[in-house]
């Protein structure tokens, strides 16, 4: 085990916006190092979502990450030679960390031609309530709440 918890690094706002969060879900998006590939993208997908909806990108987006974050996950837990599935309540650092993972995987895995389009989309499903991220938060709530018995097992 470690001596000591690793510090936080600080996240630059980026520069449209001024929101970390922002830089934070860009870095998830990006692959090979390609950081101005990311926030092009990232840009114009909330270009897409203010012409579509007719309401500010940010916003939306902020919505739509807010019902995909999840507020409680199962773990699972060996007790006597059995495994149990344990509903806990997630961090709130890794609840967004949750939230961007699912939101750009099930964007990635989308129809659309550009990656720019299947984000927008897929930010206008998660803000309306419906879509993949939003199905797999449902899922795993659901799957917390089935398993609410053996929350007396908890760490």
């Amino acid at each position: 085990m470690r001596k000591s918890k690793p510090k936080k690094r600080i996240l630059l706002p980026d520069p449209v916006y001024n929101d970390p969060m922002v830089t934070r879900f860009v870095n998830m998006l990006m692959w090979s190092g390609k950081k101005t590939l990311a926030f092009n993208i990232f840009y114009d997908a909330l270009a897409v979502v203010e012409k579509k909806t007719s309401e500010r990108g940010i916003d939306v987006w902020k919505k739509a990450l807010g019902n995909v974050m999840p507020s409680v996950e199962v773990k699972s837990r060996r007790v006597g030679g059995a495994n149990f599935q344990i509903p806990i309540e997630v961090r709130p650092d890794r609840r967004i960390a949750l939230g961007i993972k699912w939101m750009l995987g099930y964007a990635r895995s989308r129809n659309e031609k550009s990656m720019s389009e299947k984000l927008a989309n897929e930010i206008i499903a998660a803000s309306k309530g419906e879509g993949a991220s939003v199905k797999k938060r449902d899922d795993t709530h659901r799957m917390a709440e089935a398993n609410k018995a053996f929350s007396h097992f908890k760490f």
